[in-house]
């Protein structure tokens, strides 16, 4: 899919709650939103679907340490025959109309936060302090940020007073049975694999208060189911597809393979 395309087949998302009914409200009502929760529980495939449900096109932007306000907005470049102006993705999306999507909004820089203060409030517009230009959003664009609270809790945070501007919607790991719907859907796996992947992920989860820094997330499920799939080991998929992306931890390492050979004996 292109960042600036409509998705053509709805992305598929199984709703937990009311966040559909509570996300078309905030786009009619321009109202940012802010999507809180744990890595891959299914935060950027819900901002997907509803670019589908809503047929606006989605622009996704990766926030680092190194984003800066420019990245955001735009720069001059410098051309054979001049200086030109070219737009960054939060400026186009708010002069198309688009979704903006920022991933992780909390691994951006503070002063970078303080350029989406104008759009998430009644003003609506985008300044432009090099080109002196004031940009209006068009019908349809609305902001979206996410980010993973138990992760930042201890190193990030988002203000208080930049929090309040956003309407807050909570994610997180969906219930067994709907979970291992998602695998086997996602994997094209077979309904055992899949239950067996999200039990060994509950398992798994519990880990945390041994010091994981980050929990098997529904995303690492699906890559092992569909390891499994393709004929791999399920003892190896895991190994692979789960333990391994998680920690290097000896202790912690060799903890998770046991739970993984009581999984799949």
């Amino acid at each position: 899919m292109s960042a600036w395309a409509v998705p053509e087949r709805e992305p598929y998302y199984l709703p937990a709650g009311d966040e559909l009914a509570v996300f078309q409200q905030c786009h009619r009502r321009g109202l940012a939103v802010m999507l809180k929760g744990p890595t891959g529980c299914g935060k950027t495939r819900f901002v997907e679907h509803m670019a589908w449900r809503l047929k606006r096109p989605l622009v996704t932007i990766s926030c680092h340490d190194d984003l800066s306000a420019s990245d955001l907005i735009g720069r001059f470049l410098i051309r054979h025959d001049g200086t030109v102006w070219q737009d960054g993705p939060l400026t186009r999306a708010v002069r198309e109309g688009a979704l903006c999507y920022l991933d992780e909004v909390v691994e951006a820089r503070q002063d970078t936060m303080v350029v989406l203060h104008s759009l998430t409030d009644h003003r609506r517009f985008l300044p432009i302090d090099k080109t002196g230009e004031t940009v209006l959003a068009a019908p349809g664009f609305q902001l979206i940020v996410s980010y993973n609270p138990g992760y930042q809790r201890m190193l990030k945070d988002m203000k208080p007073s930049t929090r309040q501007r956003f309407v807050g919607l909570d994610f997180d790991f969906p219930p067994e049975t709907q979970e291992a719907s998602i695998v086997e859907t996602e994997a094209a796996a077979d309904h055992a694999t899949a239950m067996a992947l999200v039990s060994l992920g509950r398992r798994l989860r519990a880990l945390g208060d041994r010091g994981l820094a980050e929990v098997p997330s529904t995303r690492l499920l699906i890559a092992a189911a569909g390891l499994v799939a393709s004929g791999i080991g399920a003892r190896q998929a895991c190994y692979s597809a789960i333990v391994s992306p998680l920690s290097d931890d000896e202790s912690l390492v060799g903890a998770m393979r046991d739970l993984v050979d009581a999984t799949f004996v």
